[in-house]
């Protein structure tokens, strides 16, 4: 027993720059006379330190061996317990080497004094995270986006059990190791998504940046040394304007359809349409965000619930009338009893159908950037104080430069270029191609 201890103590020394050593503070000595005995472990040039459950007169400390001398009950008592905690760092030490494939001075410390381990498997720290995300819901953090972390969850734990099953892992048969994650798991997780979950590029990306976010919290934890895919970067494809051709929308709004739960999404399309509002901001749009000025315009006040940034928009006809249209439905101050968030989307497609055209509700707020300010003359900076926007970078993705508001712009340009006129040299040249005389000519 003794000679496999000696050769662990071998292995240690040889693969690792791992050191213990014991010492007391002679500047800081108890009402009994003692000091307390304190442990430095140092691993690579990083040391940990803690206080030991011991402590001895300075007399009896002896620096150089990091021991007690003489036989008196304190000394024997102290010795014993360093001998012990020796052995059990030494223990923690292979333990972690073992489990993480690194090791440092803080786990080990962290692993003797028994604080809590972090999580060496991907699915454990993943639902570590979200509980953690749950209990801040309502407080900074919103439903919504905890769904979409439990969806990822989902995703991932279904591709893990796949790929354990596949390679027959009798080890593991629920969860992935951190230290085991790879440029292949990376790329096969994207390939499943994108083929057996059928995703877009953009969802995909989604939950391939989800994947990111546990593995640079794993390094932030220090139970991964190294972020394996601090270097991949998903593909996200081109961000484009999403709004509704111009036909489209105007059959939109000039078209009727029977089904009410269909006429309530067409009429809060429209709304969203003529002010720019998300889905999450119509839904707790109440009376107190509706104010009147001197002049009898409307205005909607309202802080964006994304990001918090205040949003003014003019009510123009059309929403004001859709307002009235459904106060008799009220049932508190908000202005429409909106759907929930699936049901619209369901809603929405099916009304997309009916019309022959393709639908989501987002598309709403991209009409507004793009059909009802941008393409009739309204400042972009404008348009991103309406829309709530921190940068006018973002408000360029939603308001789309249209040709027809390019053509319009033109035609603006010529008339005031026509109305002043400019002089433009000219040389003239002869048939034979020699240069002749120079004339002013207005354009």
């Amino acid at each position: 027993m003794e000679k496999n201890h000696t050769n662990q103590e071998k292995e240690i020394k040889r693969r690792s720059t791992f050191s213990v050593l014991f010492y007391i503070n002679r500047t800081k000595v108890r009402k009994d006379g003692t000091c307390q005995l304190l442990c430095k472990i140092s691993i690579d040039g990083q040391a940990a330190q803690f206080g030991v459950k011991a402590s001895i007169a300075p007399s009896l400390w002896e620096p150089e061996t990091g021991r007690a001398t003489g036989r008196s009950a304190n000394a024997l008592e102290v010795n014993r317990a360093i001998g012990d905690l020796t052995e059990q760092i030494e223990g923690h030490y292979r333990a972690v080497r073992k489990n993480l494939g690194f090791v440092t001075a803080e786990l080990v410390k962290n692993a003797v004094l028994g604080i809590a381990q972090h999580k060496l498997t991907l699915l454990a720290l993943f639902r570590e995270h979200n509980e953690e995300f749950r209990k801040r819901v309502g407080v900074d953090r919103v439903e919504e986006t905890y769904m979409s972390y439990v969806n990822s969850y989902n995703h991932l734990a279904a591709f893990v059990r796949q790929r354990l099953r596949e390679r027959e892992d009798t080890e593991a048969r629920d969860d992935i190791a951190l230290r085991a994650l790879d440029k292949t798991f990376y790329d096969d997780f994207e390939l499943f998504l994108r083929t057996e979950c059928g995703m877009m590029p953009k969802t995909v990306h989604e939950h391939l940046y989800r994947l990111k976010k546990m593995t640079r919290r794993a390094v932030s934890q220090g139970t991964l040394r190294r972020d394996p895919y601090g270097k991949d970067h998903p593909a996200l494809p081109e961000r484009k304007s999403r709004h509704l051709k111009h036909e489209d929308l105007k059959r939109l709004l000039e078209k009727g359809i029977d089904k009410p739960n269909l006429q309530r999404v067409r009429d809060w399309f429209i709304f969203a349409t003529f002010t720019g509002l998300a889905y999450a901001d119509l839904r707790r749009l109440s009376e107190k965000d509706i104010t009147r000025d001197a002049d009898g315009t409307s205005w909607i006040h309202i802080r964006r619930k994304k990001s918090e940034t205040p949003s003014a928009i003019r009510l123009l006809d059309v929403p004001l009338r859709i307002i009235e249209k459904y106060r008799p439905e009220r049932k508190s101050d908000k202005i429409f009893n909106l759907y929930s968030r699936t049901y619209l989307i369901k809603l929405t497609r099916e009304l997309g159908r009916a019309y022959g055209i393709d639908m989501t509700f987002h598309k709403a707020r991209h009409n507004f950037g793009t059909h009802i300010t941008l393409s009739l003359g309204v400042p972009i900076e404008t348009v991103s104080r309406m829309m709530g926007h921190k940068s006018i970078g973002t408000t360029q993705i939603y308001a789309k430069v249209t040709d027809r508001k390019v053509d319009e712009d033109m035609k603006r340009l010529k008339k005031r270029i026509g109305s002043r006129g400019i002089n433009l040299y000219e040389e003239e040249t002869s048939e034979t191609g020699s240069k002749g005389s120079r004339k002013r000519r207005a354009i």
